[in-house]
């Protein structure tokens, strides 16, 4: 009797911390839907750690979970919570201000992380203020139908037990729940289940209800609302011989659902085109403000242009190519006036997020861009609906500001952007690099001749030769594809012709058109972006095998 008594009270006790901390995350979760500017408690939180997470770390999460990483986060959050309210239930029947303490300390830690963003108010902190509470009512109401512990139920055994026919009277009196039988569960255990299942349903509908009412600040509709305009000069159609005809190599423009996503928000900004504003203050002759209305009745230009995250590791995919619609930055600058001495431009997002770059930039042949459009379409929410800053050359950690709201004209002396401050560089000129894309890494190809390809890149330059090597042989040409101009990635193809079975290795390096050769010195993403030559090991296998 004892080890049964024990089992089912140590179960009871994790289930009542699984159901509060279910309530807890439920109602966070709706209350945080009341107010746009709202979070719940794991938002809050999650948003607070990526402020404060190390260079190492934050480089571990991209290379391991990619455009994933966000997700990542928030499934270990979420899954630290439910461990964390077990073992708060586990301890609640002998020690019950403990685990309320628990779901108390979890709410304040809540509160604190609503507190860490740039549009946090003082009233964001009532979501993780009503987690709090409602993971402590669920303590509360769910502990009193708990099995008594096995210790209890002993001492009454002692006290009462007369024979099988003795009533379980004396036990009641005591304060000890009787142990039911397999085929008559008691009126404790039946209260204690349904109790737990209900909490679980309200949870449950809370959190749906949260998800439901947050979409109706979702920016979705008022994106399907715009019509973008024609360009004054519409590019060409990209012709095919800018693309090569090899499975497996990336087509010369990556779809929208297709096209890598880096940036800090863990919650997608919704900014509506009808309220939004840019703004152009700082070091200027006049401070200037632009409507998304005003956009869409200047000349626009469309540009192909494409873009590479400073994250982006030796062989990575966060790169990506597109034809962008937009205002020319310099255009808008001029308007404002620069003032001498100002020397970085520096861009900020809804959510407080800032980038800079030199203001040199925008004096040479680069486009630079306020981008409204993402392959002939408005730009998707996670891209930066309404308007993303689109610069040509240089790493998007520095430039690519999404969601934006102003440009303040600066100096870099006095002002560090985000990843900045975070002992990243402060310019960041995209390297020469090249990727191979097929075979992949231990891939199996059959003997005979194998197809290979992929892409290079050198914004602003351009490339002017990929060059591969066949385990330890010498490197030999690819063949490229055309140039559509030296802004976008080059795509190159090559063949391993009477390739015999067996492990091969292929690696590859590209040359600019300035001449100057990928370097094969190996670096991290941090501080300025990685370099050093891919390499794949592949399995030739025997023909027909």
């Amino acid at each position: 009797m004892q080890a049964t008594a024990t089992t089912a009270t140590r179960t009871a006790s994790v289930a009542t911390g699984l159901v509060a901390g279910v309530a807890a995350l439920g109602i966070g979760e709706l209350v945080g839907s009341f107010q746009s500017t709202w979070r719940s408690p794991v938002v809050a939180v999650a948003d607070a750690v990526i402020e404060r997470v190390p260079n190492s770390v934050k480089d571990f999460g991209v290379e391991k979970f990619g455009t994933n990483d966000k997700i990542a986060l928030i499934v270990g959050i979420l899954i630290f919570s439910v461990i964390f309210a077990c073992v708060l239930g586990l301890v609640s029947r002998r020690r019950p201000l403990v685990s309320m303490g628990g779901f108390v300390a979890f709410a304040l830690v809540g509160v604190w992380g609503s507190q860490q963003s740039f549009t946090s108010t003082f009233a964001g902190v009532l979501p993780s203020i009503a987690a709090g509470a409602a993971g402590v009512a669920a303590i509360a109401v769910l502990r009193g139908w708990q099995p008594a512990p096995a210790e209890q139920l002993a001492a009454a055994d002692v006290d009462t037990a007369s024979g099988p026919d003795a009533p379980a009277q004396p036990m009641i009196e005591a304060g000890v729940t009787p142990v039911e039988s397999p085929g008559n569960p008691s009126p404790t255990r039946r209260m204690f289940l349904a109790s737990a299942a209900a909490i679980a349903v309200v949870a449950a509908a809370a959190a749906a209800g949260g998800r439901a009412l947050r979409s109706r600040f979702s920016a979705a509709g008022s994106r399907a609302d715009v019509t973008l305009p024609a360009p004054v000069q519409a590019l060409a159609e990209a012709p095919g011989g800018v693309s090569v005809d090899v499975a497996g190599v990336s087509s010369f423009y990556t779809p929208n659902a297709d096209f890598y996503r880096i940036d800090t928000a863990v919650e997608v900004p919704q900014v509506l085109a009808e309220d939004w504003s840019l703004r152009i203050h700082g070091m200027v002759d006049k401070e200037v403000t632009f409507t998304f209305d005003d956009l869409l009745k200047r000349n626009l230009v469309e540009y192909d242009i494409t873009l590479t995250c400073v994250s982006n590791t030796v062989g990575g995919s966060l790169l990506g190519n597109a034809r962008w619609l937009g205002v020319p930055l310099r255009e808008l600058l001029d308007e404002a006036g620069v003032q001498p001495g100002a020397d970085q431009l520096v861009g900020r997002s809804v959510d407080g997020w800032t980038s800079g770059f030199p203001v040199e930039t925008l004096n040479d042949d680069r486009p630079a861009l306020l981008a409204i459009g993402m392959n002939g379409e408005p730009l998707p929410l996670e891209h930066g609906f309404p308007a993303r800053v689109i610069v040509s050359g240089i790493y998007g950690y520095v430039s690519a500001t999404k969601w934006i709201t102003e440009f303040e004209l600066t100096t870099f002396d006095k002002f560090d952007a985000y990843w900045v401050e975070r002992k990243w560089d402060d310019r960041a000129p995209i390297k020469t690099m090249s990727r191979i894309d097929t075979p992949r890494s231990l891939q199996k190809v059959p003997a005979g001749t194998v197809n290979v390809g992929g892409v290079a890149w050198a914004q602003t330059v351009g490339i002017s030769k990929v060059e591969l090597k066949i385990d330890d042989g010498e490197f030999f040409e690819a063949t490229l594809a055309d140039e559509l101009n030296v802004n976008t990635w080059r795509l190159w193809s090559a063949q391993f012709e009477n390739a015999t079975p067996g492990q091969h290795r292929l690696t590859v390096k590209a040359t600019d058109n300035d001449g100057n050769v990928q370097t094969d010195e190996r670096a991290d993403p941090f501080p300025n972006g990685a370099s050093g030559w891919m390499s794949v090991l592949f399995q030739v296998t025997e023909a027909g095998a």
